[in-house]
């Protein structure tokens, strides 16, 4: 059997187990999921290089777009729920609604913001994902389809 990256790897049998819930919580609350001690971010969303407690590496992240969609998410249903439950209750204004709600809705963006993509490095680290195993991402090796292939004629008929 040739010697590959993944044949290197220690079995996960023998790999400290990571609690997903514990890391998770440690995210949100924007410290190091390993130690929960370090700030997780030297700036809004930039996430730091090394915790400065326990000095794990944090640059493997890959939070992309996840943190925005789910904090939309969050934020879309406490707004959506306030706004229907003050319109059934009180039946204000239009005004009003918008006054309560816009800067609602912008203050719990920024303030879920950080914490949801957290939650997401969190998660990342705990399932080991992106190199937090000590391993790096090895692309998946996907055969090309006949009719894409160079040369092939897999699309002609004669």
């Amino acid at each position: 059997m040739p010697h590959t990256a993944l044949n290197a790897l220690p079995p996960t049998d023998v790999r400290e187990a990571r609690s997903v819930q514990q890391a998770i919580m440690r995210g949100f609350a924007e410290r190091c999921p390993a130690c929960g001690q370090g700030k997780m971010f030297r700036a809004y969303l930039k996430v730091v290089d090394r915790c400065a407690s326990c000095g794990e590496e944090l640059h493997h992240h890959r939070a992309d777009d996840a943190p925005p969609y789910f904090t939309i998410l969050i934020v879309a249903h406490i707004i959506v729920g306030g706004v229907l439950s003050l319109e059934q209750l009180v039946a204000p204004p239009d005004w009003v609604q918008i006054v309560i709600w816009l800067p609602a809705t912008l203050l719990l963006s920024l303030a879920l913001l950080p914490r949801v993509k957290g939650a997401l490095v969190g998660l990342q680290w705990a399932l080991r994902m992106h190199g937090f195993g000590g391993e790096e991402d090895m692309p998946v090796e996907r055969p090309m389809p006949p009719e894409l292939q160079i040369g092939s004629r897999g699309g002609d008929r004669e």
